[in-house]
């Protein structure tokens, strides 16, 4: 018989990820709001910390926590998906490759229309990244181990020698090139434009690392082992980043510089590639994921544990939220333009980032019921449709 302690060791190990998740998820809200808000005061990538307030920078800075989250915890979910099934071993390549084909169709569809109410241009964003790195991984995941972390470590450490390769529009290899590390228009002055805005080939590299991280949270490791391991790999990376950053010797193509003050100094040093995520973007945010997936498993106060819960009703169904904010947004936006009209150019828009904050808090409270209850229904439904949100 398993005792209450262990019942409870068992399922703190898998409510840590869709805290985390659930977590990552809030962030990439109060990112959306800015975007949806507060465009036109936009933010380069990197950030130009001459024109970009801290208030600002920093809203944004935290919102890089969320695609490499997403993209580990997904290669992370394959395999606890794989070593979950009664033998212990279910087939993975058919699930990958569907789940795969889904979120592509979701981003050339209702993502995109979600956007900009219009089918204009078809931005291919983070669910286009993170299906092509599914069927990147249930092409890959058969191989053996010792192949799969030489594969993801020079995608992931190697990639940013490939920055000075570059090809124009008329050249042969510019389509592929754009897909795998440029970001650009794969199609443009046409009916339809298509952009690609998330180079893939370091995310391959992330979604193998979180498929390759799958036994840590195995139902037969110890709690303190996989703790010891999310200790040591947030140390390992961090320190690397702080090493390699810190001396601007590799792993990012903007150096950083000592400001006229610590705070634009520490803006500067955080400024990080995104698209395609640097070396130091992603040992500075996988890092931080390590400490989150540690903390979210230590929770003891009687309040943290209720903020775990709230947060892993978000991380519980995490394509019904993603779908369900991005539609409210539009909505909300269009309301505002037939209320008070453009304000800034051809733009609505609020004057202040802690209006974009307050926001976020609303629509935090307001979307909380419905996800906790299609969460609830996702976890008791049969419905295959239902698993894939």
């Amino acid at each position: 018989m398993v005792s209450n302690t262990n019942q409870a060791v068992i399922h703190q190990r898998i409510n840590s990820i869709d805290i985390m998740r659930g977590l990552v998820m809030l962030i990439m809200l109060l990112d959306h709001v800015r975007e949806r808000f507060f465009l036109h005061l936009q933010v380069s990538d990197p950030m130009d910390i001459n024109a970009t307030p801290p208030a600002l920078y920093f809203s944004r800075l935290a919102a890089h926590l969320c695609a490499p989250t997403f993209v580990f915890l997904t290669g992370l979910s394959a395999w606890l998906y794989q070593h979950s099934g009664s033998t212990g071993n279910r087939p993975l390549t058919g699930f990958l490759a569907k789940r795969g084909l889904f979120l592509i169709g979701l981003e050339v569809s209702l993502i995109t229309f979600s956007w900009m109410g219009s089918f204009a241009t078809i931005y291919l964003q983070v669910m286009w990244a993170i299906g092509l790195s599914m069927l990147a991984l249930a092409a890959l995941h058969q191989l053996p181990r010792w192949m799969l972390l030489v594969l993801a470590s020079l995608l992931v450490f190697g990639h940013n020698t490939l920055t000075p390769i570059h090809f124009n529009v008329d050249e042969w290899g510019y389509s592929l090139w754009t897909i795998l590390h440029d970001r650009g228009y794969l199609i443009s002055d046409s009916v339809i434009n298509v952009k690609v805005s998330y180079p893939l080939l370091p995310w391959i590299g992330v979604i193998v690392f979180g498929y390759l991280a799958g036994p840590l949270y195995h139902k037969l490791t110890a709690a303190k082992l996989r703790q010891r391991w999310l200790v040591g790999l947030a140390t390992g990376c961090l320190a690397l980043f702080a090493l390699l950053r810190g001396g601007n010797v590799y792993g990012e193509t903007l150096p950083w510089s000592v400001g006229d003050n610590s705070l634009i100094s520490l803006m500067s040093l955080l400024n990080l590639t995104k698209y395609p995520p640097s070396l130091a973007f992603l040992l500075f945010t996988l890092g931080l994921m390590f400490i989150g997936l540690w903390a979210m498993e230590r929770l003891r106060q009687p309040w943290a544990q209720r903020a775990g819960a709230v947060l892993a009703h978000f991380g519980g169904a995490p394509m019904f939220f993603y779908l369900l904010h991005l539609y409210l947004l539009l909505a909300l936006y269009q309301i505002a333009l037939m209320i008070w009209g453009t304000n800034h150019g051809a733009l609505f828009g609020v004057d202040d980032v802690r209006q974009i904050w307050l926001i976020t808090l609303g629509l935090i409270v307001l979307l909380y019921w419905p996800t906790k209850s299609f969460a609830a229904f996702k976890r008791r439904s049969q419905l295959a449709w239902v698993k894939y949100l």
